[in-house]
């Protein structure tokens, strides 16, 4: 096995590790570090496989910016004394989640990856930046912008959730008066 390819595998195996001990770990602030810690692993997964750009972003922007965004949120925010982490709901979630892990190995090992086509192969190509930003705001610019929507309505979601769990019985919140 080739050398990049050994370190392709160990950087996408702790970067799925990572990923999992930010579900897993019950604390709070730890999860934040360990979704730095995965995205950035993401974005040099990117970089072994020459997206270089795609790497620079995910690394800047997701392993940074959203990354720092979190952590202020985190800081700026009361912790809830004895709260609640244990759900109901959460074997009908690892049902879910083991069906999911299912579909997905299914996928992956009666799946072709050989890349036997019939004709000659191509073999793999770098694309410049110049195509990368052709096809975004030319083909993707659409799905970007829905995506961005979804992220908007899910972030106002989340406050809205967040004012009325804060709110206290008799009616209006802390904020509310200003």
């Amino acid at each position: 096995m080739e050398l990049g390819a050994v370190a392709f595998y160990a950087v996408a195996g702790a970067s799925l590790v990572a990923a999992l001990g930010v579900v897993i770990t019950r604390h709070v602030v730890y999860s934040a570090l360990l979704l730095i810690l995965s995205l950035s692993l993401t974005g040099l997964v990117y970089l072994l496989l020459l997206a270089d750009f795609l790497a620079l972003v995910q690394i800047l922007i997701y392993g940074g910016t959203v990354s720092v965004l979190l952590l202020f949120a985190l800081m700026l925010t009361r912790p809830e004394d004895g709260a609640v982490l244990n759900h109901r709901g959460w074997p009908l979630a690892a049902v879910g989640a083991l069906l999911l892990l299912g579909a997905l190995l299914f996928g992956v090992l009666t799946t072709d990856w050989t890349g036997a086509t019939p004709g000659p192969a191509a073999p793999p190509s770098r694309v410049s930046v110049e195509e990368l930003g052709e096809a975004l705001y030319s083909t993707w610019a659409v799905p970007f912008e829905v995506a961005s929507l979804v992220l908007l309505v899910a972030l106002l979601g989340a406050l809205q959730i967040a004012r009325s769990t804060d709110a206290p019985a008799g009616g209006r919140g802390e904020g509310a008066d200003r």
